[in-house]
């Protein structure tokens, strides 16, 4: 076994990783740090309402003192990074574009590591961990073949390559040396799992995928930290080894490390205004262009038709309004709610709303169709006919939230506000929100921390 770093792909991303300073950080990727930890926050106070998480609330008891955000509940740092994890991710609003559910996985990890420092951790500390997190796990999902070679063989990037993110992220955050982060991040792809089965029946199994990754990245951090050694050759072109494992015919392992410090994966990725799978975002963005371009409304539609990639298809095409996990995962919904209810957030995603008539018969009216000359990532085409004949149809490359159609500030606190007053009052949600903004000016992020309390276990499960 190599016990020194050479010039492979990992020992270059992990000498980056453990020797990434603030100061070598652009502006635009701390100020759109500053916003995924945010939206992140947000997304997980709301998650506590979520029946998954007091699944495993329930389960992940053990005693410690790393805080279950939106609760007054103390718990061991695997299960906080777990409990966390799972908040951040239960009701589709965590950011997505990197490993893929980036947030979820990485912010839970490094701040149950925060425990782990003597010293006191600043806002510049957490911000550099979380770029490095994002970072790494984004750059072995490219590694891997990308999003859809890698999630098309039915592996979830979020849980397979998720563990490698929180992994770096808590290493950075820990302080390990390059070759303890080396070990951290190679003994993580051991805990590297998760399957796209859940999409066949409604399971409720994509839920806990961040938050087991998260404790997975941190468990091969600790375990980094007290000495264990990674497989050094995980990477390699070996039996056993990660790509082919998991994608051996795709692979390009050059990626872990190409332009290291330039190329910051965080620039990538995409915050989600509505409540469900991202794949179904730009077909909203698309009907609500429509509709304000022909100046007419949703009462006025006849029917809409959807031509969509065979992964989308497979990924998002069920016509689907009883459970809210595979409700979530729906395009059509998606559709039929800005239609009903005139939006697609998680408002619209109450057991109330889901169960509307009105739901079902204009899902009815809705006609999908696989277009075998797309790509798997191409956005579907939505066409709309209007009640007096007048047809359109629009494909919007890039939805709502990515750099190409970024989401106004404004928006962005909006959402942070909403989601977190589920979990606790207006006046914190507004303190909370004031603080993130300002997160680089702190010398210690513990108020911060105490802050991110609430009272999700008094109020009623989202459903």
């Amino acid at each position: 076994m190599s016990r020194s770093l050479g010039t492979k792909p990992i020992d270059l991303l992990a000498q980056f990783t453990a020797t990434l300073q603030f100061e070598d950080l652009p502006e635009d990727v701390v100020a759109k740090a500053k916003i995924h930890i945010a939206d992140t926050l947000g997304a997980a106070l709301a998650g506590t309402r979520s029946a998954e998480f007091r699944i495993a609330g329930a389960v992940a008891t053990a005693a410690g003192e790393t805080p279950v955000w939106g609760t007054k509940r103390y718990t061991s740092a695997h299960d906080a990074a777990l409990l966390n994890g799972v908040a951040a991710h239960a009701l589709e609003l965590d950011d997505s574009g990197g490993c893929d559910h980036s947030g979820a996985v990485v912010l839970p990890a490094v701040m149950a590591a925060i425990g782990k420092v003597a010293r006191p951790v600043s806002g510049k500390q957490l911000i550099t961990a979380v770029v490095a997190g994002y970072d790494a796990g984004r750059r072995l999902l490219e590694a891997a073949g990308g999003y859809d070679a890698h999630n098309s063989l039915g592996w979830h990037s979020t849980a397979t390559c998720g563990t490698f993110a929180a992994a770096a992220g808590a290493s950075r955050l820990l302080g390990l040396d390059p070759l303890a982060s080396r070990d951290a991040m190679t003994l993580s792809t051991s805990f590297s799992s998760g399957l796209w089965a859940f999409i066949h029946d409604g399971s409720q199994a994509k839920k806990i995928h961040a938050g087991r990754a998260s404790e997975g990245g941190l468990l091969a951090t600790e375990l980094a930290a007290g000495g264990m050694t990674g497989p050094s050759r995980v990477f390699d072109d070996v039996w056993g080894g990660f790509f082919r494992t998991f994608n051996k015919d795709t692979c390009q392992p050059e990626k872990l490390s190409e332009d290291l410090g330039v190329d910051f994966k965080l620039r990538r990725a995409v915050l989600k205004p509505y409540a469900s799978c991202r794949g179904a975002h730009s077909a909203i963005d698309a009907l609500e262009d429509m509709l304000v371009e022909t100046g007419r409304t949703p009462a006025q539609i006849r029917s809409i038709g959807l031509a969509m990639s065979p992964m989308l298809m497979g990924m998002c095409g069920a016509r689907e309004n009883g459970a809210l996990a595979p409700t979530q995962m729906s395009l059509p919904y998606a559709l039929a709610a800005r239609c009903v209810h005139g939006s697609a957030g998680l408002e619209s995603y109450t057991q109330e709303r889901r169960e509307d008539p009105r739901i079902v018969e204009l899902m009815a009216r809705m006609t999908l169709s696989v277009d075998e000359g797309m790509l798997p990532l191409d956005e579907p085409i939505v066409s709309v006919e209007f009640d007096d004949g007048f047809r359109i149809q629009r494909m919007v490359p890039r939805a709502t939230g990515s750099a190409e159609r970024p989401m106004p500030l404004a928006s962005v606190a909006a959402k942070f506000r909403a989601l977190a007053a589920m979990a606790t009052d207006d006046t914190r949600a507004d303190a909370l929100w004031s603080m993130l903004t300002d997160l680089d000016q702190f010398d210690d992020v513990a108020e911060l921390i105490s802050r991110l309390s609430g009272d999700a276990d008094n109020r009623a499960t989202f459903r």
